[in-house]
């Protein structure tokens, strides 16, 4: 074999679905988490600022037609769903798209799923701490009449020095995450419920004041508007991937998996139909301010009630939003890692695991340092942008995924089958992609930085440190297991 097609077939070698299986059997990770705790890892991930602050947005590109907006991104979202629920159920391990990556196109191309992933949860999680600050000085204010000092309260560039409350609510996660899986889950469940409740209380107060003039004409702006804040909207629905990456922890993944990925998707669905069409219900949607988004739930409550106390349990439901957010993203990042390490990517620290916790304990500490690190120090700006671009690409390559593992392995068990194949998955491709071009050029030249950084980091240490290289295994190492075509 030439020298260049030696290394095509380094770049291009895949794990087999059955060794990275019976890996995610014996990684030393504790089974614990239930259907429930799995939902709501997903719906904790998923329900977070998006919601308190897309709305002021969205709704002056569609006016009451916002709630066929988030329906409209809800079929986009599910496409994916889909897909994942597929491979989860078929792949129930802890490296989500990495894993499927790598079964299904090879060693490179789950390399840059994996960094992709990286940019999705680090970066994304350290702005949403970052905001998490923004939220507890305004119930503070709402509730006791003072608020943190900038100083502290904000990063460097933001009118402050360090922002405190965004170490805390990381520190806070990182503590709960140490105690074990089945803990955080638990914790986490408790906050999802809560901040569910306070969206329903949102939904049946502002539905008081509810007046069908508001909602005519339902389109002012037509179908290009629907899709314009469609687009908006998508990035709430980021995150339902979530449960995914707790394949190695499920007590029963290759059912609950499936089910736990495309539940929260309805859960999510459901809550913004409702919250958008209680909100343009409630105020006229000619009175949203694009520049007003952090406030638009606020402003609703203050017109539908003419009290302030409302906007006060608004805010607490956001701090406990976005304290869920980060607890379910760390999560997440740190079993990615986990999967990465396993395979030789990433130093070997990261797969560490406490024999007493069952927890990738060093793993977690670097991962809490690094997201605090950011957010308490860095104005991430346009590169919190650029996570959606991560997500999405992580996305079209899971679709892609499952086209591949149909025809490379049509024997696997498969607890969950994507309907309509293959032409869900490929829709999912093609939305993905259309969302990604639709994105502004600074935030994709960020991104193809960092995709420029991951080849830099994958050609001088993870393809020398690869354990499948070592095995000498290369493109269509699966094709080798049984009842392969």
């Amino acid at each position: 074999m030439s020298a260049q097609g030696s290394l095509l077939h380094s770049l291009f070698r895949t794990k087999p679905v059955d060794v990275i299986v019976e890996e995610g059997q014996e990684g030393g990770l504790d089974r614990s988490m239930s259907l429930l705790q799995l939902t709501m890892f997903s719906v904790g991930a998923t329900l977070g600022t998006g919601i308190f602050v897309v709305l002021g947005e969205a709704v002056p590109l569609a006016g009451p037609a916002v709630v066929l907006s988030f329906v409209l991104a809800a079929v986009t979202a599910l496409f994916s769903a889909l897909s994942y629920a597929e491979l989860a159920g078929t792949i129930p391990v802890s490296g989500s798209s990495y894993s499927y990556a790598y079964a299904t196109m090879g060693e490179l191309i789950a390399w840059v799923c994996g960094w992709c992933l990286l940019l999705e949860y680090a970066v994304s999680v350290s702005a949403v701490a970052v905001g998490w600050g923004q939220y507890l000085n305004d119930f503070f204010d709402q509730t006791f009449g003072f608020t943190l000092p900038a100083a502290i309260s904000n990063p460097p560039g933001s009118g402050g020095y360090v922002n405190v409350p965004a170490i805390v609510v990381v520190m806070l996660a990182m503590l709960l995450l140490l105690k074990g899986a089945s803990e955080s889950a638990t914790v986490n469940t408790i906050m999802v419920f809560l901040k569910i409740g306070v969206l329903v209380f949102f939904c049946v107060v502002a539905f008081t004041a509810f007046k069908a003039g508001n909602i005519t004409p339902f389109a002012p702006m037509g179908w290009a508007g629907i899709q314009a804040a469609g687009s908006k909207v998508f990035f709430s629905y980021i995150g339902f991937d979530a449960a995914s990456t707790a394949g190695e922890e499920a007590k029963n993944p290759k059912r609950d998996l499936p089910l736990a990925i495309i539940g929260s998707l309805v859960i999510v669905t459901v809550l913004y139909v409702l919250v958008g069409l209680s909100a343009v219900g409630a105020m006229n949607w000619k009175e949203f301010k694009a520049g007003e988004t952090e406030a638009s739930l606020a402003v609703v409550l203050e017109r539908a009630t003419n009290m302030s106390w409302p906007a006060a349990v608004l805010s607490l439901g956001a701090v406990i939003a976005i304290a869920s957010v980060v607890l379910s993203v760390m999560y997440g990042q740190t079993r990615i890692l986990f999967a990465m390490s396993r395979d030789g990517l990433m130093p070997k620290v990261f797969q560490r695991v406490s024999p007493h916790t069952h927890v990738p304990v060093v793993n977690t500490l670097i991962v809490s340092a690094f997201i605090a690190l950011l957010a308490a120090a860095i104005p991430l700006g346009k590169l919190a942008d650029a996570t959606s671009i991560g997500t999405l690409f992580a996305f079209g390559l899971v679709n892609i995924g499952v086209i591949v593992l149909r025809r490379t392995r049509p024997d696997l068990n498969r607890s969950f089958r994507t309907p309509l194949y293959p032409i869900t998955p490929v829709l999912g491709v093609l939305f993905c992609a259309g969302l990604i071009f639709t994105l502004d050029g600074v935030t994709q030249r960020i991104f193809l930085i960092w995709m420029v950084i991951g080849l830099v980091v994958y050609f001088l240490y993870s393809r020398r440190h690869s354990l499948l290289g070592r095995s000498g295994a290369g493109p269509g190492a699966a094709s080798t297991q049984k009842g392969t075509p």
